[in-house]
């Protein structure tokens, strides 16, 4: 009994602090601006099985895009057995489901093949990162935490994996002792770790119950960890998928305060409906940009490929698509550790603008939606960056010289060019 109150405390205090940690996630999301994202809901959902479930945009890089499969889906599913965990922790009962029989067995082996496939990728995920260096996954954002927290997300998963095919093991040479007749489970891949166990019944009986606990205890751990790591998008991918964009790429939102401004200014008859203006043109800090752009933030795997694929990048410019969402990030973090030290959010003399993405950066972009198109998870980084453009041209008027030039043409000549518009059919004298 001992064992399973401790089992029940440790249970229940993970879920707590899973309960509180998601809260707060839930919380500074919602300090965005409200956005529909409700309409089309067939297509959402068929949206979400192809890209997050079915992770049919990792498939433009077939290598990691197996390794990436192979440790979803086997981490996923091998964490199906967690029930029966759970259930023999509050019980004080061992394999729960060990009456399931024959599907048991399969069930089992198929969890064991998993487990291998997560090794491995996970072996081949350090050695990309750590030994052969590829490019994508370094850049001025990627400081020491980012890099360390991939480290320590793929060396938990090996622990985890190699605590579950040792405690099978041990469970497994425990049964050939005991009832060599009638084993529980069937055990592919931790059969072959029999020779390295010690042939004392006392001793394997510490060595499966310490990787049981280690197993338990460590994928509670590893809930509790999510919020502060880039691997939130384990879970936040599925919703995040299911609210995409569903506009064509490149249809930038209109304001309707300007597009009812500009309706009156063509058309003195037409009465604009009376509505509040609104606190701000564009984005300047997190509050200004909609919940779903800071879902996007959290969502993020600085996975890189968003930055690898930008040709601002690519051609030496400042700007990083991923960097942009870290510190979309980042910001909202400060703003929500304000929120539980206050109550309320108090301008801090910060903001997006400036104290974390630089205007460099933003006036870098091409806006060819290069980075929307190559995100596994279906994040849009330039409608960041467009919002944040809306506010320094609007609000601050301080767009940059050749931009100033081409909206001068456009208010005196109708054309980004500075011939008069008396001018424009002179290419057509002597046809």
């Amino acid at each position: 009994m001992i064992g399973q109150i401790i089992f029940a405390i440790i249970l229940l205090t993970a879920i707590a602090l899973v309960t509180y940690n998601a809260r707060k996630i839930i919380r500074n999301i919602k300090l965005g601006k409200p956005t529909d994202r409700s309409d089309q809901p067939g297509v959402r959902w068929r949206t979400m099985l192809r890209v997050a479930f079915g992770q049919s945009k990792m498939a433009k890089r077939p290598i990691p895009f197996v390794l990436h499969l192979f440790v979803y889906l086997g981490f996923i599913i091998i964490n199906i057995e967690m029930l029966e965990i759970v259930i023999d922790g509050l019980a004080g009962t061992h394999r729960a489901f060990s009456g399931l029989g024959a599907l048991y067995n399969l069930l089992i082996a198929c969890f064991e093949w998993l487990a291998l496939s997560v090794l491995l990728g996970c072996v081949i995920f350090l050695i990309r990162r750590n030994i052969i260096h590829v490019k994508r996954f370094f850049g001025v954002e990627m400081t020491r935490w980012p890099r360390t927290d991939a480290n320590l997300i793929l060396l938990a998963e090996i622990a985890l994996m190699t605590a579950f095919l040792s405690m099978n093991a041990a469970d497994y040479k425990l049964q050939l002792q005991i009832h060599s007749t009638s084993i529980t489970g069937s055990f592919p891949m931790s059969s072959l770790l029999l020779p390295l166990l010690p042939e004392n019944p006392d001793s394997l009986r510490v060595i499966e119950r310490s990787c049981w606990w280690f197993h338990i205890v460590g994928v509670l751990v590893f809930l509790n960890y999510l919020p502060y790591s880039k691997h939130l998008h384990i879970v936040l991918a599925f919703p995040n998928t299911y609210f995409s964009n569903l506009k064509p790429k490149g249809q930038f939102t209109n304001m309707d305060a300007v597009t009812h401004e500009v309706k009156a200014m063509l058309d003195p008859s037409y009465a604009p409906p009376v509505s509040d203006q609104p606190a701000r043109f564009g984005v300047k800090d997190i509050t200004d940009l909609t919940w779903k752009n800071l879902l996007d933030a959290y969502t993020c795997t600085e996975c890189g490929r968003c930055t690898s694929v930008c040709p601002a990048n690519i051609t030496g410019k400042l700007l990083s698509p991923r960097k942009i969402m870290m510190d979309t990030r980042d910001r909202m973090v400060e703003v929500g550790k304000q929120i539980d030290k206050n109550g309320s959010f108090t301008e801090d003399g910060k903001s997006l603008l400036d104290n974390y993405i630089s205007r460099e950066e933003l006036w870098a972009c091409t806006s060819c939606n290069a980075c929307t198109e190559a995100c596994p998870v279906n994040i849009n980084p330039l409608e960041i960056i467009m919002d944040m453009r809306r506010y320094i041209v609007m609000e601050e008027s301080l767009a940059p010289s050749s931009l100033n030039t081409m909206f001068a043409n456009v208010e005196n000549n109708g054309a980004p060019w500075k011939y008069a518009q008396a001018d424009r059919v002179n290419w057509r004298e002597g046809l």
